[in-house]
C-alpha cells in the first residue's frame, strides 16, 4: 500500500493538495478499501467554500467509495480481501481523515460496506453510498416509513403503506429515495423537470409533477389525493425554496412530516436529515445496509442512478469535479476515476 489523498489543508483552502497520506489499518468492525472511484457531493464544495462542518485540518473530504477490499478488521466476515464493494465512509461524523473518500485507501465502517455485483461498475456504484444513507434516514427515521424487505417476494403491494412526496426525484438522493420508498410499498408522487419525467417513472414514481410550474404545489396535492391512501409526508432532496414548498404541500394535505436533505436552514417545520445519523440506529442500518442494499443490487431492485459523469485524472481531478458539481448537474452525479 502507498496511500495518497487530496487534502483540504486549512479552512476554505483551494485547490485541494494531493500528497502522501498515512497507510491505513482497519480497526475492529472496519474495512480498508483500495478506492477505484469516488463521487463528489454538494457538501464537499460547500465545506471548501464556506469553511463549515470540519473542525480539524488538514483533513480529507468525500463520502462515497467503490473499490476492492484491501484489508478487514476484527469481526468482519461478510466481505474479504479482493471483494468488489461500495461503502459510505463517515469522515464528516468522525472528523478523522482516515474516513474520507478522497484518498486511495480509505477506512470504512463494515456496517456500511456491501458486496458489489459484477454487473455494476465502480463508476456507477460510486453514486450510491451517501444517497442511500441520506435517503434511508429521511424516509425511515423522519417520515417513519416501514423499511423494505430484503426479499422481493416479501414486498408489500405498491401503495399499501401509503403515499410519499419526493421533491427533486432526479437528484442522486431523490433517485434512491424513490426506489427505497417503492420497495417499502409506498406510492411515490415525485417532482422533476419535464425532461426527466420518464427517468423518474422508471425508478418507480407513480405520478410526476413539473416542479418549475407555478402551480406545482397544487398539482402535487392533487396527485396525492388521486392515488389515495395515507399521506406519509414529504422528502425534500433539494433544500431552499423547495423546503418551503414541501411544507405547503404537507399543510394542504392535513399535516405530516417534511424531511429536508439540506441541513442547517432553520426553516420551521422541516426536520433536517444527517446521513451519518443512520448508523446511530443499528436496527435500521442493518435493515438497509446489511440486508436490503446487497440483495436489491443483486436482483436489480436498486439501480445505481443517476448515471455518473466520469472525470478521469485520479486524485488530481477531484478539485475539477468539485467545480463541475458546483456548476450544477441534472439527473447525473460527478464521479472521479481514481485509477486514471
Amino acid at each position: 500500500m502507498s496511500n495518497q489523498a487530496a487534502w483540504i489543508t486549512e479552512s476554505k483552502s483551494k485547490p485541494l493538495k494531493v500528497d502522501a497520506a498515512p497507510d491505513q489499518k482497519p480497526g475492529a468492525g472496519e474495512v480498508v478499501i483500495k478506492n477505484a472511484a469516488t463521487a463528489v457531493n454538494p457538501v464537499d464544495w460547500k465545506i471548501q467554500d464556506y469553511g463549515i462542518f470540519l473542525e480539524n485540518y488538514p483533513n480529507i473530504l468525500g463520502t462515497d467509495v467503490a473499490g476492492e477490499v484491501h484489508e478487514v478488521g476484527q469481526g468482519v466476515t461478510h466481505v474479504k480481501k479482493g471483494d468488489r464493494v461500495l461503502a459510505h465512509v463517515l469522515g464528516l461524523a468522525t472528523g478523522n481523515p482516515a474516513n474520507g473518500s478522497f484518498q486511495l485507501y480509505p477506512v470504512a465502517p463494515a456496517i456500511t460496506t456491501v458486496l458489489l455485483p459484477s454487473s455494476v461498475s465502480y463508476h456507477a456504484a460510486a453514486v450510491l453510498p451517501l444517497a442511500i444513507s441520506t435517503a434511508a434516514h429521511g424516509l425511515y427515521s423522519v417520515l417513519r416509513l416501514p423499511p423494505p424487505p430484503a426479499s422481493a417476494s416479501a414486498a408489500s403491494k405498491l401503495g399499501a403503506n401509503g403515499v410519499v412526496v419526493i421533491w427533486g426525484a432526479s437528484s442522486s438522493i431523490g433517485c434512491v429515495s424513490t426506489q427505497l420508498a417503492t420497495a417499502s410499498g409506498v406510492a411515490v408522487v415525485a417532482t422533476a423537470s419535464k425532461r426527466n419525467f420518464g427517468f423518474v417513472q422508471e425508478l418507480g414514481a407513480q405520478k410526476v409533477v413539473d416542479y418549475s410550474g407555478g402551480d406545482a404545489v397544487q398539482e402535487v396535492v392533487k396527485a396525492v389525493k388521486e392515488l389515495g391512501g395515507s399521506f406519509k409526508g414529504v422528502y425534500d432532496s433539494i433544500g431552499g425554496e423547495a423546503t418551503k414548498l414541501s411544507l405547503q404541500i404537507a399543510k394542504e394535505l392535513g399535516g405530516g412530516s417534511v424531511a429536508t436533505a439540506l441541513p442547517g436552514q432553520g426553516i420551521e417545520g422541516a426536520q433536517d436529515i444527517l446521513a451519518f445519523a443512520i448508523t446511530k440506529d443499528s436496527a435500521l442500518t442493518e435493515a438497509i445496509w446489511g440486508k436490503f442494499v446487497p440483495a436489491a443490487l443483486a436482483d436489480g431492485r436498486l439501480k445505481a442512478k443517476p448515471d455518473p459523469i466520469v472525470i478521469k485524472g485520479g486524485l488530481q481531478a477531484i478539485q475539477e469535479g468539485m467545480e463541475k458539481q458546483k456548476q450544477g448537474v441534472s439527473a447525473a452525479k460527478i464521479v472521479v476515476d481514481l485509477h486514471s
